[in-house]
């Protein structure tokens, strides 16, 4: 067996104002409800690169992102690799995109609304210094690190 297997390259950044985080309420019909901003990296695109325009893209906002960490899941034939990134400083104006609304959410106020499956246990490994990676596991079992 090689080294080698196929990725699918993703960011995802959780952005903070004071005890707010920005959400985006997404509409596409594989992932719906409240998430986190975010897509897939372009080839030859710098990861960074990436993350600045996927939120200039679906939020409005321009983002200092600061690399907080990893999610991956098995795929048929290699693995879906998320790069995990927070911003604090931000600038711009909130406008939302095809992918869907953006709105600023009491970090408190999240167990209420409807959002995506993983969303609490991806928001520990992005606010937790002592973790850095959300897996799931063949069986679809999370395992944070």
């Amino acid at each position: 067996m090689g080294r080698r297997e196929q990725i699918e390259l993703t960011v995802l950044c959780l952005v903070r104002a004071g005890d707010q985080i920005l959400l985006q309420n997404r509409v596409k019909d594989d992932w719906q409800g409240y998430a986190l901003p975010g897509g897939h990296v372009e080839p030859g695109e710098s990861i960074v690169d990436a993350v600045r325009r996927e939120m200039r893209e679906e939020t409005g906002l321009e983002v200092e992102p600061e690399l907080c960490g990893l999610k991956q899941f098995p795929i048929p034939g290699g693995r879906y690799l998320v790069i995990l990134f927070r911003a604090d400083r931000f600038s711009g104006a909130l406008r939302p995109s095809e992918e869907g609304a953006v709105e600023w959410v009491r970090r408190d106020e999240i167990a209420k609304l409807s959002c995506v499956d993983d969303l609490e246990e991806l928001l520990q490994v992005m606010e937790r210094d002592d973790l850095q990676e959300f897996q799931y596991l063949e069986n679809w079992q999370v395992l944070l690190k």
